[in-house]
């Protein structure tokens, strides 16, 4: 009668160990993986919510990646704006100093120098895309060699670019125009080289009438770095723009990561506990039906 009574206790016992080895095998999981669950389908009313934040994030940093393309860009748009200036503007203090003194040694070279500069920056690329050209990507947007070129090739058949601005979005519902065209920062100073050029090589001395024509040059440079200064402003303002942009959306990043976290990681700390009392709790249950399994009358008979 023993051993017949002890059958029902035993299958009790075989679920209850079979229930704790389930949960033992969830809590190794957890461990291993980190997460609570190995589908959303587990993490019940929540999963709705985890989708969602899963597919907030993505979007996120899409566009999070697209406004740090954009931002390298302008970055490069303004490194060659300010290079230009930075030519333009040393160009000038030379000239206002032969003007002054009559001495020019050097002036034609520092002029062809300086040309070159700026030529190279107008048609600088990126990736072998003229950086300049708006949507003209076929050829150079500035086509003029030499200074002494610039003579006689006015600045409607220099520049080889449009008006075409690229756009981005970088924000929810928020797209920016983005972009700089060789024409619309450069026809000024370009203007200010044809004059030079037409001036003629300048020796180490200057003549009257050469003065006259560098003073003209030095009105045509000031108009041309001033129309090159509000270009590479309106470049640093939409830079400002992005790069705020860019910090918002890695600020909603994190945010939507920790929501992720919160409630898709497991407490590593709580599973280790879980795990140490179930081990202890199956181990129990081991014993304790091993000691069932051998119960018998002989040993009473």
């Amino acid at each position: 009668m023993t051993r017949v009574a002890t059958i029902p206790l035993q299958r009790t016992m075989a679920s209850a160990i079979s229930g704790a080895q389930e949960k033992l095998a969830i809590t190794q999981k957890q461990l291993s993986t980190g997460k609570k669950a190995t589908d959303f389908a587990s993490l019940g009313t929540e999963a709705v919510r985890n989708l969602s934040a899963h597919s907030l994030l993505e979007q996120q940093k899409a566009q999070s990646n697209v406004a740090k393309r954009v931002g390298t860009t302008m970055s490069l748009y303004q490194g060659h704006i300010e290079g230009i200036q930075t030519a333009t503007t040393s160009l000038r203090q030379q000239i206002l100093s032969a003007i002054g003194t009559g001495q020019s040694a050097g002036l034609q070279q520092a002029m062809d120098s300086s040309f070159n500069q700026m030529r190279s920056s107008l048609n600088a690329a990126e990736g072998g895309t003229p950086l300049f050209g708006g949507s003209q990507i076929n050829r150079a947007p500035f086509s003029v060699a030499t200074l002494a070129d610039a003579a006689s090739v006015p600045a409607d058949q220099a520049f080889h670019d449009d008006n075409v601005l690229a756009s981005a979005r970088v924000a929810d519902g928020l797209d920016v125009t983005y972009g700089v065209n060789a024409s619309s920062m450069a026809t000024g100073i370009y203007e200010a080289y044809r004059a030079m050029a037409q001036i003629g090589q300048v020796g180490e001395t200057l003549t009257d009438a050469q003065k006259t024509a560098l003073e003209g040059v030095i009105s045509k440079l000031d108009s041309g770095l001033k129309q090159l200064g509000t270009v590479n402003a309106d470049n640093g303002r939409k830079q400002n723009q992005v790069e705020d942009l860019t910090t918002r959306g890695e600020e909603r990043s994190l945010l939507l990561q920790q929501v992720i976290e919160d409630n898709e990681d497991a407490d590593l700390g709580q599973v280790a506990i879980d795990l140490s009392q179930q081990k202890t709790v199956l181990e129990a249950s081991y014993s304790v039906f091993s000691q069932l399994s051998s119960l018998s009358l002989v040993k009473y008979l």
